[in-house]
């Protein structure tokens, strides 16, 4: 078969791997191109297929760059070659889909000829889609706070998967945040997974309660939040060596111990990572070689006493669930500023909010503008918010018509 014009054609272990338009710029201001991103993969596949590899992944296409809509696609196109590997997933929802197991170079330069940039696994194995083998830690930081803060309560998260007898393998998240990723035996469910990471985000935060926090809505966040939630089923996390869509193209680096107390997540890039992989290897080499037990941190949950917490909004109420009422709408002053499809669009009605309100705006602390990623069943939307709670309350501005308002978003 003639080779289209514009494709380049990868040869990865006896198998062809097309790729089409491969000059196409995904990356404008580091002028990357989607070839780029497939060769990148194929320098990085044996960590990047230990973090990925064997895994259901949903993919995350942005099939015309980091400027344009990305989008998630949960089941594996129908057509691709015979020799990819999918199996059936079945989601809270009660739908199910076929996802790509990738498991060599090949699979992942065909998952880059998507425009796929970062590796969504789920914390199973194909061979078992009910039993996690992976607890995932989130350092996630609210606005304002500072990366040696996030890489402090790192450290305070190490020491308490130590003291569960758990060993911790970190990685930066290619953005804002860090990763810890842990093995474990695969014999729990998804529920008791994150259970025990509950309870291990309630352990970081008594800790270090000055640093760190477990608390979901995002109006009662400070420091840095221990997601919990990136354990439920059906959510995924960007992968080890994960590019991620930021201007120089970061990507998720694996790090030892050692590393995370001067690591800086801007060091980490496609151009860079190849030569740090082909100098140190991987990273994380040894983490399928430390898989640990749940018992100590799901004994910590019932000596805790605090029972369940929040689940996200799209899942079915769960049993033992404290009521899902955001605090805004029971006791702190938040106000909605506007919604919309395109964060950029969403980010510019707050900036007229505060060009209307100047006298509010040198009262508000970064973490009072809340932002929130809303995710619809193939996309995601921008939803801005601001608490008021640092506005003296004779200042504090009414609720306005939204702006943006896209209506339709928080259905879709």
């Amino acid at each position: 078969m003639a080779k289209k014009p514009g494709t380049e054609v990868l040869v990865v272990n006896d198998r062809e791997v097309p790729v089409t338009n491969a000059a196409k710029v995904l990356f404008p201001a580091a002028k990357i191109t989607k070839l780029d991103l497939a060769r990148y993969y194929l320098a990085v596949a044996d960590g990047a297929l230990r973090g990925a590899g064997g895994r259901p992944n949903m993919l995350v296409r942005y099939p015309n760059g980091i400027d344009s809509e990305f989008f998630f696609q949960k089941r594996a196109p129908e057509k691709r070659p015979d020799w990819l590997e999918v199996v059936e997933l079945k989601f809270p929802s009660g739908r199910s889909a076929e996802e790509l197991v990738p498991r060599d170079a090949a699979a992942l330069a065909w998952m880059a000829n998507l425009g796929c940039l970062e590796l969504h696994p789920h914390p199973v194995r194909a061979e078992d889609l009910d039993h996690p083998d992976e607890l995932r830690v989130d350092l996630d930081p609210v606005p304002g706070v500072e990366w040696a803060q996030v890489r402090e309560v790192a450290q305070v998260a190490r020491a308490a998967l130590a003291d569960a007898g758990l060993t911790g393998w970190p990685k930066t998240s290619g953005k804002r945040g860090l990763h810890i990723y842990v093995r474990i035996e695969p014999r729990w469910s998804f529920d008791d997974v994150r259970r025990a990471a509950l309870a291990l985000a309630r352990d970081v935060e008594k800790r270090a309660p000055k640093l760190a926090t477990s608390k979901w809505w995002k109006e009662e966040r400070h420091g840095v939040f221990v997601d919990y939630n990136q354990n439920a089923k059906d959510r995924t996390v960007a992968a080890a060596y994960s590019v991620r869509p930021t201007p120089q193209a970061t990507v998720s680096a694996p790090l030892d111990w050692s590393e995370v107390p001067d690591c800086e997540p801007a060091d980490f890039t496609l151009a860079t990572m190849p030569r740090r992989f082909q100098r140190l290897g991987d990273r994380h080499a040894g983490i399928d070689d430390a898989a640990g037990s749940l018992d100590r941190l799901l004994e910590l949950f019932e000596h805790q006493g605090e029972g369940d917490a929040p689940w996200p909004p799209h899942y079915r109420k769960q049993s033992g669930e404290p009521p899902r009422v955001q605090p805004s709408k029971a006791k702190l002053p938040v106000i909605e500023i506007g919604r919309a499809k395109r964060q950029q669009d969403a980010l510019a009605g707050l900036e007229r909010w505060k060009r209307r309100h100047p006298e509010v705006v040198k009262h508000l602390e970064p973490a009072d503008v809340l932002v929130d990623s809303m995710r619809g069943r193939s996309s995601t939307w921008t939803r801005v918010r601001v608490n008021l709670q640092h506005v003296p309350p004779k200042l504090r501005p009414a609720q306005e018509p939204l702006d943006p308002d896209e209506k339709t978003l928080a259905s879709s």
